[in-house]
């Protein structure tokens, strides 16, 4: 599985989170179904944009490049995305490119002019298979961005595109054999592919806006050489809004992880659970577009608070369940299991992952009323079995996408044990006994801040539960 990866020039943004979160789940559920995944994902770091953030830097290019790989690792791991096995960088593969390049020219694909190397496109008779693009459409609209690459007169033809681009002065610049110059951009993925993972892959992903050109320039490179599929399966995640605009600098509503993660989101200006984020992600369906706005992140975050109240069932009630846990412990991914099956059939609908969480969401709220009734009632009206396979279920079901809830630090939990809440509590019980109500009711709302809600009983007792 191959993912074409970030141009390392700035930090990640909300684009980039969704799409990486989107391989992330269908690598964790490809894992969870019993496949072996090898995922590869590259970093280009040899570009325009990175060579421009060199020169207003007044720093190198690896400077750059090495510093916002660094950054992506920070922000891209509070999402909770898993590192892929292998992360090739284009500076990597040179001899690679030089190698595929080669091989083009002599099966007559690709034709030196002065230093460069150009793709022949009319050489290849399935050009356009992926994106349904046909030459003659693009030659009635031709001008603007229908042409891959700008008008240069060294071309045979408008369609053909870049290869091998010869040195321009002050740019780094490899030995070729057509000279000093660097690859260009769509051959260095098929060379990466290649190199990493051999002739063929079973998946190849991107967003929506590599299918043209980029992907189709990669299957032209590759399976011109090879005559066999470059990948089996093609996936392209939908595009990402603000705001129901698209995501841009030059607007200002340039938005990213760490952003967003902080609370310096200007639309929502409060840390964001990361969990709140991938829960909201992956509301929708991958392919569809993706609208980020405070209502739907404030959505989302209290969605989560549902989610993460049923993940901690065991957690806060685990004293109700330990017999049954140790007595039975189920099967909880049985065939037999009906939220199993109904989360299997969601995934294999094209990771129809809003129907998933439909199922997270039945169990966590059944789990929550369960909660509720054990602190207002004293017990459960379920069989403390039956919930411990609910909760287990829910747990490794929730796991696949990578929504994780941990107790440790859960906002509930704040900065008292369960010691201090006791305490708390006691003090409030002494206060009320006193007529004291004002510090009752303060110290209720202390508990409340830290997500503990205190519920008085007939008989003058007190239960609390995490919210």
């Amino acid at each position: 599985m191959y993912c074409c990866g970030v141009t390392v020039y700035d930090h990640c943004h909300l684009g980039h989170a969704r799409s990486y979160m989107v391989w992330d789940v269908l690598r964790r559920y490809l894992q969870w179904c019993g496949y072996t995944v090898h995922y590869v994902q590259n970093f280009t770091d040899i570009d325009d944009k990175i060579l421009n953030r060199a020169r207003v830097e007044g720093a190198t290019m690896q400077a750059v490049s090495d510093r916002y790989i660094a950054a992506y690792f920070q922000d891209i791991r509070r999402l909770n995305i898993l590192d892929a096995d292998d992360y090739p960088r284009v500076t990597e593969h040179i001899p690679a490119i030089h190698q595929l390049i080669q091989a083009l020219e002599q099966k007559g694909y690709a034709y030196a002019v002065d230093g460069d190397v150009y793709y022949s496109v009319r050489q290849f008779a399935e050009y356009g298979k992926l994106s349904g693009r046909k030459l003659e459409q693009l030659q009635a609209g031709a001008g603007g961005r229908v042409v891959p690459d700008a008008p240069d007169q060294k071309k045979r033809d408008p369609f053909d595109f870049a290869l091998w681009k010869s040195a321009k002065p002050g740019e780094p610049a490899w030995e070729s054999p057509w000279g000093l110059g660097r690859p260009g951009w769509h051959i260095e993925c098929s060379a990466m592919i290649r190199a990493r993972l051999g002739e063929t892959i079973d998946i190849h992903g991107g967003g929506g806006d590599l299918v043209f050109p980029h992907h189709e320039n990669e299957i032209a490179q590759s399976e011109a050489l090879t005559g066999q599929p470059l990948a089996r399966y093609w996936l392209h995640n939908g595009m990402v809004t603000v705001n129901g605009e698209k995501m841009s600098k030059s607007l200002g509503n340039f938005t990213t992880i760490r952003d967003l993660l902080d609370g310096a989101w200007a639309d929502y200006p409060q840390p964001v659970d990361p969990m709140a984020v991938r829960l909201f992600v992956l509301q929708g369906h991958y392919r569809k577009p993706l609208d980020f706005t405070k209502d739907a992140i404030a959505a989302a975050v209290s969605s989560w608070d549902t989610l993460k109240t049923g993940l901690l069932f065991g957690d806060h009630h685990g004293a109700a369940l330990s017999a049954a846990s140790i007595q039975s412990p189920p099967q909880v991914l049985s065939s037999e299991n009906p939220w199993v099956e109904r989360f299997r059939a969601s995934m294999d609908d094209d990771l129809n992952t809003s129907g998933v969480l439909a199922v997270l969401f039945e169990l966590a709220k059944g789990l929550q009323r369960e909660g509720n009734r054990l602190v207002h009632e004293g017990e459960f009206q379920s069989n403390p079995e039956q919930l411990w396979q609910q909760w287990q279920t829910l747990f490794n079901l929730a796991q696949v996408l990578g929504l994780e809830a941990n107790a440790d630090s859960d906002t509930g939990t704040g900065a008292l044990d369960e010691g201090a809440i006791s305490d708390l509590i006691q003090q409030r019980q002494t206060a009320r006994q006193q007529r004291d109500f004002a510090t009752a009711d303060d110290i209720r709302d202390q508990l409340a801040a830290v997500g503990v809600a205190v519920v008085d009983q007939p008989n003058g007792s007190v239960r609390w539960h995490w919210q």
